[in-house]
């Protein structure tokens, strides 16, 4: 549509606008689903790899599509690039309606309701702590990140006295430097790890941040960026890829849409405050202030700690048995409660609650709610833990849910046990006659 009303001389700044805001919300929805194809692209040991690849991609255009974008302005008038760019999404579609993922076995029960859906999701982005800990530490990076991609545009005019190809030149430094970290990710990653990749791509970008506060020349201004881009790039392929380590196939487009809108809401209104701490004490004062806040950021987050490139077994167990009734349960009849009965050595009753404490952050991320544990005051080591699940469907979908890494954790909780298997059992709400 943009590339007509500019063929037709239609365009004006509020339409540019509009259609700039549809293409930032078109990019925001589609993000979680391009990132939730990667896992089914590439072998488990290979996705930090592809994760860097796609963001090498994406500063490779950043770096050359505004000079690509001028030669063709020159060449074939101002509407081409947009008529380009929608030709190449159109491809990009057909490319997907070719691609055909790889086959698994899927679920025998219903789809989720989107309203359930959205809950069990922020429920699971809740109790799921290693997607908690990416989120925290992405929030630290980009919120503080954000302050030179806003700020940018005025270190190129005021500061340093360029114009637009001053500009478009620190841009493409950013692109070169995010492409030449990317080289360098799979040595830093054996070498450092995750958590300290991203520490020392924070510093990183807190040295950008004092460059750019204090650049008066435009070579200055280049090695700030291209500094900026290797930093960018180390920290947004380690937090892709914690992300993506973190969620089980069944909730990864939910997660990774927590994800994005962490990423977006913290880019958002961290450009907003530095605009402001800009205009009210200069662009100097900004960028420190936003580099000091990065380097406080690490020491803040530090024990949050981030997935590597193998990651826990996330994959379906399937190891819980199926559930004996002998009364009818519909699939929507709810809410349940299931009890789980354990009789413990006394002696090992300290190391069992804290076993079970994690047990319990495992039931809460696959939906359940009103979890606890009872200790019987008149019978040593017996322990009767209780969680609810909104309708039987749903206590099916947990069968399906817990994976390898949760068995392991339940197989350490039965060691615990003086004999026999715990005892489940399940309760669903009575149905009573109505007055």
């Amino acid at each position: 549509m943009s590339a007509v009303l500019v063929w037709l001389d239609l365009i004006n700044p509020s339409i540019l606008l509009l259609f700039t805001f549809l293409l930032g919300a078109g990019s925001a929805f589609t993000a979680p689903a391009w990132q939730s194809i990667v896992p089914q692209l590439v072998p488990k040991q290979d996705l930090a790899a592809a994760v860097a690849t796609n963001g090498v991609g994406v500063n490779i255009s950043r770096a050359i599509g505004p000079a690509l974008g001028g030669i063709v302005i020159g060449v074939l008038g101002i509407a081409a690039p947009f008529w380009i760019n929608a030709l190449s999404n159109f491809a990009v579609i057909g490319a997907l309606l070719w691609w055909r993922p790889p086959t698994s076995q899927g679920s025998s029960l219903p789809p989720e309701r989107l309203t359930g859906a959205l809950v069990i999701g922020f429920r699971h982005a809740r109790y799921n702590l290693d997607l908690r800990a990416t989120l925290i530490r992405a929030v630290a990076f980009f919120f503080f990140a954000s302050a030179y991609w806003a700020l940018l545009p005025l270190v190129a005019r005021n500061q340093i006295a360029g114009g637009p190809e001053l500009y478009g030149i620190l841009l493409g430094a950013i692109g070169i430097g995010a492409v030449g970290g990317a080289f360098a990710l799979p040595w830093l990653k054996a070498v450092l790890g995750p958590d300290r990749l991203v520490s020392a791509g924070t510093l990183g970008t807190a040295a950008c941040l004092v460059l750019l506060g204090v650049a008066r020349y435009s070579a200055i201004g280049f090695a700030a960026c291209l500094l900026a881009g290797m930093s960018w790039i180390a920290v947004l392929a380690s937090l892709n890829v914690s992300v993506q380590m973190s969620l089980p196939d069944w909730v990864r487009g939910r997660g990774l849409a927590m994800f994005v809108t962490v990423f977006f809401g913290a880019m958002t209104a961290g450009s907003a405050l530095w605009g402001q701490l800009a205009s009210a004490f200069g662009l100097p004062a900004a960028h420190f202030i936003a580099a000091a806040g990065a380097v406080a950021g690490i020491a803040l987050t530090w024990r949050w700690k981030l997935q590597g490139g193998q990651g826990v077994d996330l994959a379906p167990s399937m190891h819980w048995p199926a559930p004996v009734l002998a009364v009818d349960a519909d699939a929507d009849r709810g809410p349940v409660l299931i009890t789980v009965e354990y009789q413990i050595n006394p002696e090992k009753r300290d190391g069992f609650l804290a076993a079970i404490r994690d047990l319990g952050q495992q039931r809460q991320r696959d939906g359940a709610y009103s979890w606890d544990v009872f200790e019987d005051a008149a019978a040593s080591g017996r322990f009767l833990e209780t969680f609810m699940v909104a309708s039987w469907l749903e206590h099916l979908r947990q069968h399906q849910r817990v994976t390898n890494a949760d068995k392991v954790v339940q197989d350490a909780i039965r060691e615990f046990g003086a004999a026999g298997e715990p005892k489940v059992t399940h309760f669903i709400a009575a149905r009573l006659a109505s007055d």
